[in-house]
């Protein structure tokens, strides 16, 4: 959404969260067709809202921030020590966000002391980072100089700190310095096996810088590195050609380097660079590249790769795979979705977002939020991430899993220049205005996804016309909608566009289609997965346990199968379901039929114990005996002793 007088160079913008003062340099060229919700104005209550105070208390806020700084103080990394130059940037934008949804003095002094930190480790030249100075441009050093800048740029937005946008300024300065655009190849640094992914995507924050200070120069490396991607490096014989190969729908798999999380990053910076350039093409080839991912690569939970890398994952989901669904990737696909959202309009992309939320995303979260995995496989057992840097303390994952998590209340309750627009049905209330500056709120009630009923009460100040958006989700074959009482019609994959006069205290009620649903493997294998809803069903050991009988899922003539609450369900465990399914014929058995007990992917194996296994698709027929698989930590961690434990215990 335009703000008005965006087009003056130097306008003073108040940040509601904070009562900091921003400074809006340009305004883009391309305008967002759906603007995230402002910082505080959405508030998730339930269990969702739950999940995301247990991450900010538990892990974002509980954050030892010296030991996020001490390798930016010592400098002394080289090429295959390490990434520590990521974990700063990583967390900071993490406490930005939880700052913004839920600011408190204490919060707010934790980030200034960490920006406060950091800030005393910029050298004379500008560098910030955590290599040595022969060790420059080397393996991971430009990927962490793209973490300071986002870190950076976000204590400029959400704290209204200049001293950060000054030292942002000065990494970037240093950065043209050491790589001159047109004589020094950003996108042929780094290490060979990326093919110069991870440098790359520092695409995105120069673009951000030059929004936030209309500098040319950082434009003009921004369009140099995108340039670069089309021209021979020494890593490959045509470059990494992210842009053609995405307009011309080839794989991600079968682009440049197959390394998921950095390429997702690269098209995050291409969407930026449309905002401030218009130019069509790069949106164009985002959208491409993001509807390639849903197709060849994102599995049944909302996240793809294995071992890091894109693996043809659409297809090779229903198999035992050694490093599956990295936490960085579920995250970065999330953020990447958020941003086709913002652009396109398109609902899409909102699906994916909720898809990835409930099943991937809060699956790689431990029970009390204060640690993630690092994998998360669709069959074995969860496993908590590795400490990767122990005087650090954390992993990439760790660090990441936050960012994914607290980007939630942004997408969750948008603004387009019709009115609000829900994405997301949870228990909360969100504080919206329309293209006039006048107020809105919104109060949802329901326990959805576990409960088909949603209903929203919408206050304006007084008597207004304006346009309601509410997303209907693709899956939602059988909606029901009603306004006052009234029936409203929608189709399934849209936004329901309710275009009246509202008043104080109207009455929305939404009934989903929370059917169970028979997913069959994309690869034609024999094997059926359960959903409800954007929720993925699994098998869990503690719910059905290993027998001698084998059984098959047999799902109705609309793909549909009959799901009843459990009555056995732990409490560690959010919604489980009993199934019916017939019993393969034998000697030994004269019934037809048993119930399996399913639960929700995020609980599945969340006691979080070796014993504890899962998994999500199911053989026809499936052997019961056989179900679970044991020992999938091994794949994970290859040659480790012992299995990792979360630090400090549950």
């Amino acid at each position: 959404m335009k703000l008005p007088g965006h087009r003056r160079l130097g306008r003073r913008l108040a940040c509601t969260a904070c009562s900091a003062v921003l400074f809006v340099a340009l305004a883009p060229a391309a305008e967002d067709a759906l603007s995230p919700a402002p910082p505080g104005a959405v508030q998730l209550q339930g269990w969702l809202g739950d999940r995301l105070d247990l991450c900010l208390s538990n892990r974002v806020m509980a954050q030892d921030v010296a030991r996020l700084v001490q390798p930016f103080q010592a400098r002394q990394e080289k090429d295959g020590s390490g990434w520590r130059c990521e974990y700063w940037g990583k967390w900071f934008t993490s406490a930005a966000l939880g700052y913004g949804y839920q600011p408190t003095a204490e919060r707010r002094a934790l980030l200034e002391q960490a920006v406060r930190a950091l800030l005393a480790t910029q050298t004379a030249d500008g560098y910030i980072g955590t290599y040595r100075d022969d060790c420059h441009l080397g393996i991971w050093d430009v990927w962490g100089r793209k973490y300071v800048l986002l870190g950076l740029l976000a204590a400029h937005e959400r704290l209204g700190d200049p001293a950060a946008l000054a030292a942002a300024r000065r990494v970037a300065e240093h950065l043209l310095a050491e790589a001159p655009p047109g004589k020094v190849n950003l996108t042929a640094t780094g290490i060979d096996v990326l093919k110069g992914l991870a440098p790359s995507s520092i695409l995105e924050p120069l673009v951000v810088l030059y929004q936030r200070t209309g500098e040319p120069k950082y434009l003009a490396c921004a369009k140099q590195i995108v340039a670069d991607w089309e021209r021979p490096n020494p890593f490959l014989p045509h470059g990494l050609r992210l842009v053609e190969s995405a307009l011309a729908d080839v794989p991600p798999l079968q682009i440049g380097a197959p390394k998921a999380y950095e390429m997702m990053s690269c098209f995050e910076g291409l969407c930026e660079l449309y905002r401030v350039t218009g130019e069509r093409r790069y949106l164009d080839a985002a959208v491409k590249f993001g509807q390639s991912i849903r197709q060849t690569e994102r599995m049944l939970v909302g996240s793809g790769s294995n071992q890091e890398l894109w693996c043809d994952g659409a297809r090779t989901q229903t198999e035992v795979l050694e490093q599956p669904l990295e936490t960085c990737v579920t995250v970065t696909w999330m953020k990447l979705c958020l941003q086709l959202l913002r652009l396109t309009g398109d609902p899409q992309w909102a699906d994916e977002l909720e898809l990835s939320l409930y099943n991937a995303l809060l699956g790689a979260m431990t029970p009390t939020g204060n640690w993630w995995s690092y994998f998360s496989p669709l069959t074995g057992q969860r496993v908590p991430s590795t400490e990767q840097h122990k005087d650090v303390g954390l992993s990439c994952c760790v660090a990441n899993g936050p960012r994914g998590l607290l980007l939630t209340p942004a997408w969750a309750v948008m603004t387009s220049a019709a009115g609000p627009v829900v994405n997301l049905y949870a228990m909360g209330t969100a504080n919206t205005k329309l293209a006039d500056g006048a107020p809105v709120r919104i109060m949802q009630e329901t326990t959805y996804p576990v409960g088909d009923h949603v209903t929203l009460k919408i206050f304006p100040d007084q008597k207004r016309r304006f346009t309601l958006a509410l997303r209907i989700p693709a899956w939602s074959r059988q909606t029901q909608l009603t306004v006052n009482g009234e029936a409203v019609a929608c189709q399934p994959g849209t936004y329901a566009r309710l275009d009246r006069e509202w008043s104080p205290g109207d009455k929305i009620i939404l009934r989903l289609d929370l059917r169970g649903r028979v997913v069959t493997a994309p690869s034609s294998a024999p094997q059926l997965a359960v959903m409800r809803g954007p929720v993925v069903l699994a098998l869990d050991n503690r719910l059905t346990q290993p027998q001698d009988i084998a059984v098959r899922l047999v799902p109705d003539a609309e793909g549909c199968i009959p799901l009843a609450v459990a009555t056995n369900k732990p409490a560690q465990v959010w919604m489980a379901f009993e199934v019916p399914a017939q019993v393969r014929p034998s000697h030994f058995f004269n019934h037809h039929q048993l119930k399996l007990t399913l639960c929700d992917y995020a609980s599945a194996g969340n006691g979080w114990s070796e014993q504890n296994l899962y998994r999500v698709w199911l053989p026809q027929p499936l052997f019961l005996r056989q179900a679970f698989v044991p020992d999938t930590w091994k794949l994970m961690y290859p040659g480790a002793k012992d299995r990792p434990a979360i630090p400090g215990g549950p």
